[in-house]
């Protein structure tokens, strides 16, 4: 079944409804999961009575993420994005109430397994992100995309500081330390469900697919169902699919040396005498340089063509880490850098997401897309395992170096691969 078949100027009025409930739903999933990670560390610490176990709930919260993509890619191309959607934010909500409970009954074990449930709510917001394309008109399915990823700006930079109202909202519950911003994201993870549930209707996985359906038997082809997704099924389209391979390098590389880098800056910030303020301050910057900017990325792709935008993206990555680790001594040189990482992220993998969605046919974009959400997943915590082995073995320096070739690489793959994609495989190859 072509996409282009598909009259996606039909869907208009319900692609606009769509980006709406969406983006409503990531702001108040976003200020869940953003409270979480602001906290998740200092429970983590306090339950295990070990500082090493600091890392641990952002470690589970991401293997949670990743051991959900392909699932609730499954339940998708079963359900509908709208059941699939809901239920993961379900999972989450129910992550949060373990989170709660592990706080009340001292037992860490119970945090981990709270912050896994809750990382399947990161999964749900890289599909959602998926969804915006799924009626997309393909000259503005990067846009929409991004649209939807920026709103995650609301959430991630509110819930950090929301630590205060948690504690207040603590006390008030008799709740033990820090169990009260859970209780806040508890809130933020209902509400993001109920919006989706009720908003969702009618489901745009489902409507593309009846959309195809009705176009297959006007054309006299088949209709193919939606391929159920599994990873040896998408692995099969992704080998036989330059397109989809790229914007998965990209995707891939973009996000491992994200997390990289920006996992080990604020110790290297600290130990090199920044003060707090100023460590909160680059990190801060580097959030609103990964999803503020996320409408100019989708623009970017749509203009210039995804393959162009990857490139991109790899480029301002490249930047970022020559003003990182040239500028390791230097404070603002690193703050620089780190914004630029945020930026060259967001190119990056907001091309590399829409070149995919444009290049995989409609029967198996979902199985495609959640390979894409389960490698990302797992390249981001490769790279923040591997940040802290590279900051001890090589410094700050050398881990902007090893990072550097990564960007390398996601430039040349594009590049090798756009130079050997066929040309009628993609429309916005040709604005290249």
């Amino acid at each position: 079944m072509s996409l282009q078949q598909v009259d996606y100027a039909a869907f208009a009025p319900l692609q606009k409804r769509t980006l709406k409930v969406l983006a409503l739903a990531q702001i108040f999933s976003g200020l869940g999961s953003g409270a979480v990670i602001s906290v998740g560390a200092l429970l983590a610490v306090k339950l295990s009575g070990n500082e090493s176990w600091g890392g641990s709930m952002t470690t589970v919260m991401t293997l949670g993420s990743a051991l959900a993509a392909m699932p609730l890619a499954r339940y998708a191309a079963i359900k509908g994005r709208r059941i699939a959607l809901v239920t993961g934010i379900a999972i989450a909500w129910m992550g949060t109430m373990l989170a709660i409970l592990s706080a009340v009954l001292g037992a860490f074990p119970l945090l981990l397994a709270g912050g896994a449930l809750i990382g399947v709510g990161s999964a749900v917001n890289l599909q959602a992100r998926f969804a915006a394309t799924d009626l997309a008109a393909p000259e503005h399915r990067s846009r929409d995309l991004s649209l939807v990823v920026w709103t995650t700006t609301v959430g991630s930079v509110a819930g950090p500081n929301l630590l205060g109202v948690g504690d207040s909202l603590g006390q008030a519950m008799n709740l033990p330390q820090y169990a009260g911003i859970f209780v806040i994201s508890a809130v933020g993870m209902a509400a993001s469900a109920l919006v989706l549930f009720f908003g969702l209707n009618p489901d745009p996985s489902l409507e593309l697919a009846k959309a195809s359906a009705a176009s297959g038997s006007a054309t006299g082809g088949p209709a193919a169902p939606p391929r159920r997704p599994s990873l040896r099924e998408s692995w099969k389209v992704i080998r036989a699919n330059q397109a989809a391979r790229a914007g998965l390098v990209a995707i891939i590389c973009g996000h491992a040396i994200m997390v990289s880098v920006m996992s080990v800056t604020s110790v290297h910030m600290d130990n090199h005498g920044a003060s707090l303020q100023l460590i909160g301050f680059t990190i801060s910057l580097h959030v609103v340089g990964m999803y503020a900017f996320s409408p100019f990325a989708g623009m970017l792709s749509d203009k210039i063509g995804a393959p162009g935008a990857m490139v991109t993206g790899g480029a301002v990555l490249l930047a970022s880490l020559g003003f990182a680790g040239f500028g390791a001594e230097n404070q603002m040189l690193v703050t620089i850098g780190l914004f630029l990482l945020g930026l060259g992220w967001s190119i990056a993998t907001i091309a590399g997401a829409g070149h995919i969605a444009a290049n995989v046919s409609a029967e198996d974009r979902l199985a495609v897309q959640g390979a894409s959400d389960t490698l990302m997943s797992l390249a981001g915590a490769l790279g923040g395992l591997v940040a802290g082995i590279a900051l001890a073995l090589v410094g700050y320096q050398g881990l902007n170096a090893v990072a550097a070739v990564v960007a390398v690489i996601l430039i040349m793959v594009t590049l090798t691969l756009h130079r050997h994609t066929p040309k009628d495989s993609a429309r916005e190859l040709e604005n290249v």
